[in-house]
């Protein structure tokens, strides 16, 4: 512990975390989910899987991370599960393919804090010329690549902790104060309808397996973030207690962003919320041309106030995924940790080029596949979103709490949860957590992941 480095403080470890878990995935994924889904139905069944299904898988990770001390892969070799490792490297692969696109739609919002803040609101209509401008928004990646290298370069009280004091509290300022705003504006109040009173007729399967994946995705789990992040916690820290705080934050980060952006999209709209699940459209283009509406230096100034908030939000996020693969370079190959992260970030940066070419530039790369049953062609951003945020982490996930309960077994990580949480064993609780990493999560989780790959690659849809 005392050469890998750990959190200075329980305060340190959560917001840390929790800015692993806050990210694009909860300003920009979940409002665009919640327009897909049908506005307040997706959002209940969104906080149920989070708090009944994501949080034991939260809690599963963090524990084999500070029982073993190690990242994703050490941790099932420090087990004595070495043939359990391919778990934690196809974790730390799909992290690798995450950042390689994530860092390229943080490019993105990095570019609009300028535009916005020079009052550029036309390019709300240019949003694809934008990103075709591949050398200026490549630019953008490699400062936004290499703020996150230079955070973890500095360890982990020193970097990732340091930071997440800064860059979470400033979040949350800034959504309120958007909130705050967007309150006041005409037919705010139609947007905030559509967001919060449910219409359950819009249920249905797709909506209940796209909320358990924004669910999925916006904690940052299935990858070995967690278990990452959990070998540098202290014995004394109660891991249960931590889980709800992080897993609380997300979620309040999360739906605080829909407060944030649907009524804007209300007054842009005039009350009518029938077209709202628009993709990367609704932040690159809906909301500057919300701001180009408010207009003059007010426009400019929430303009620029939301992108730097994006980007905030991206960096907490974008700093946890760089982590795990630095974590195995310095644990496995023993590489001094200044040094991987560099060649790691760089390499991970040159894997997103195809990403940052496939939005209009290139030819191959924006229509780089065609699945069965598909009549449109899937750029290569988004083929690697589906691979490895649709398909990898659920499977992450489902094999991970099997591996616990059923080959670490329960009562080991019920040891492990233990520590710092005396009242934890005989609690109902540890009853509850002890069915749900047994039987709950791997079933739904492995259920998800095959419908996934049906739907997804083969245009199967079974329901």
């Amino acid at each position: 512990m005392a050469t890998r480095g750990g959190f200075s403080s329980r305060l340190g470890f959560i917001m840390a975390a929790a800015g692993s878990a806050v990210g694009l995935g909860n300003i920009w994924g979940f409002p665009y989910e919640v327009g897909q889904g049908g506005g307040a139905a997706f959002v209940v069944m969104y906080l149920i899987f989070c708090f009944v299904l994501c949080y034991p898988v939260m809690v599963t990770e963090i524990a084999i991370g500070r029982k073993t001390e190690k990242n994703p892969v050490g941790a099932f070799n420090a087990l004595g599960y070495k043939k359990w490792n391919f778990v934690g490297k196809m974790g730390i692969f799909s992290g690798f393919l995450i950042l390689s696109f994530y860092n390229v739609i943080a490019g993105w919002a990095f570019g609009y804090v300028y535009e916005m803040a020079i009052g550029n609101f036309d390019i709300a209509t240019h949003f694809s010329e934008f990103t075709q401008d591949v050398f200026k928004v490549g630019a953008y990646g490699m400062v936004f690549m290499a703020t996150t290298a230079y955070v973890v370069s500095k360890g982990i009280s020193g970097g990732i902790e340091k930071a997440a004091k800064f860059l979470m509290p400033s979040l949350l300022i800034m959504i309120l104060l958007i909130v705050g705003y967007a309150l006041t504006l005409p037919n705010a109040m139609d947007g905030l309808r559509f967001y919060l009173v449910p219409d359950f007729s819009e249920i249905n399967t797709q909506v209940v397996i796209n909320a358990l994946g924004q669910a999925f995705f916006s904690l940052s789990l299935g990858m070995g973030a967690l278990i990452t992040y959990g070998s540098y916690v202290n014995k004394k820290e109660n891991i249960v207690s931590a889980a709800a705080f992080i897993t609380l934050a997300d979620v309040g980060i999360a739906v605080l962003a829909g407060m944030m952006i649907f009524p804007l999209i209300g007054f842009m709209s005039g009350g009518a919320m029938d077209n709202v699940g628009s993709g990367p459209g609704l932040i690159f283009e809906t909301l500057p041309e919300i701001f180009g509406t408010i207009g003059g230096t007010l426009g400019a100034v929430a303009g620029t106030l939301f992108f730097v908030l994006l980007c905030f939000a991206a960096l907490t996020s974008t700093v946890s995924l760089l982590e795990v693969p630095v974590a195995y370079v310095v644990d496995e190959k023993n590489v001094r940790r200044s040094r991987a992260v560099w060649l790691v970030a760089g390499a991970i940066f040159l894997i997103g080029i195809p990403s940052l070419l496939g939005n209009g530039y290139s030819e191959f790369f924006s229509k780089f596949i065609t699945y069965p049953g598909s009549e449109t062609a899937t750029d290569f951003l988004s083929f690697i979103a589906n691979v490895a945020n649709d398909t990898l982490l659920p499977l992450g996930g489902c094999l991970i709490v099997f591996f616990a309960a059923h080959i670490w077994k329960k009562h080991n990580l019920d040891e492990e949860l233990s520590h710092g949480a005396p009242n934890y064993k005989g609690s109902f609780l540890q009853k509850y957590l002890n069915f749900a990493v047994g039987y709950l999560a791997p079933a739904v989780l492995g259920f998800i992941f095959v419908m996934t790959v049906l739907k997804t690659y083969f245009g199967i849809s079974i329901f």
